[in-house]
């Protein structure tokens, strides 16, 4: 039934107990995972560090992947990716790119109000996706 299993992350607790559940899901269905961070680029990330550029979003990026990629069953195959672009339309681009069969998200992110609504970006993929998408409250 699944072959394809999209999880955007950022490192909340929320995208924690999706990861999770995304990863029975896998098991169950001998899927892929495709871990996805998005460098939201409506936030200003740039900054300069010893004469060099550096995006700080995209190094968040990497450190959340990396910890999320070791929990992990290593069973599971899984393949991390960082984008760069507004979440909602970066999240539902990469979901066409790999043929995602799920998009499996949290509820909540980690922004402001949003943490007390079903989540702006989760309601607008919800919304707006092609494929299904699962959400997973975690309490």
């Amino acid at each position: 039934m699944y072959e394809t299993i999209l999880v955007p992350t950022d490192g909340s607790e929320q995208a924690d107990a999706a990861l999770d559940h995304a990863v029975s899901l896998a098991r169950a269905h001998d899927a892929t995972v495709h871990l996805l961070y998005v460098a939201d680029s409506n936030r200003d990330s740039v900054t300069t560090l010893g004469g060099e550029v550096v995006d700080a979003l995209e190094g968040e990026g990497e450190r959340i992947l990396e910890e999320a990629t070791e929990r992990l069953d290593p069973s599971v195959d899984v393949v991390d990716a960082i984008e760069t672009g507004g979440p909602v339309e970066t999240i539902l681009d990469y979901a066409d790119l790999v043929d995602a069969d799920v998009i499996v998200m949290g509820t909540h992110g980690r922004r402001g109000i949003d943490r007390y609504l079903l989540g702006s970006t989760t309601e607008r993929v919800v919304r707006l996706s092609s494929v299904p998408v699962l959400t997973i409250r975690e309490e």
